[in-house]
């Protein structure tokens, strides 16, 4: 990999390793993300500095090229967020529907006793008005 390739890779990932934990600092990002963020950063790095690791995995999976390599476990790689994204979606729908129906509940209770209590003080007005 030519000197130039190699630094500005170096550089993306010590970027990246940086932003995820100033995201994580400030709150923006959960720790529970950043360690999948983290290691894809460390992932770019180790396979900047020993290529011959890419050039083997390469080799192995039967690629033309490195970078094919790159872009194959690139698009794994956002298949995978995109499937996990799904599924905490699809979890959250399901709370705030569950949600909806126990404040939809609660708001009918609380409407009963609004309507029991007043007509409870009706009552009470027509008895004291009579005696």
């Amino acid at each position: 990999m030519p000197i130039r390739q190699q630094i500005f890779a170096l550089i993306v990932g010590i970027a990246i390793s940086i932003f995820i934990v100033e995201m994580v600092r400030r709150r923006k990002l959960r720790e529970e993300y950043s360690w999948l963020w983290l290691i894809t950063s460390l992932g770019i790095i180790i396979l900047v500095i020993w290529y011959d690791l890419l050039v083997f995995i390469t080799e192995m999976i039967g690629a033309a090229l490195p970078t094919t390599t790159l872009f194959v476990f690139g698009l794994l790689f956002l298949l995978l967020i995109a499937l996990h994204y799904s599924v905490k979606i699809s979890s959250l729908t399901d709370q705030v529907r569950k949600l909806a129906q126990k404040i939809a509940i609660l708001q009918s209770e609380l409407d009963e006793r609004k309507a029991e209590s007043g007509e409870g003080r009706a009552e009470s007005r027509e008895g004291r008005a009579k005696s």
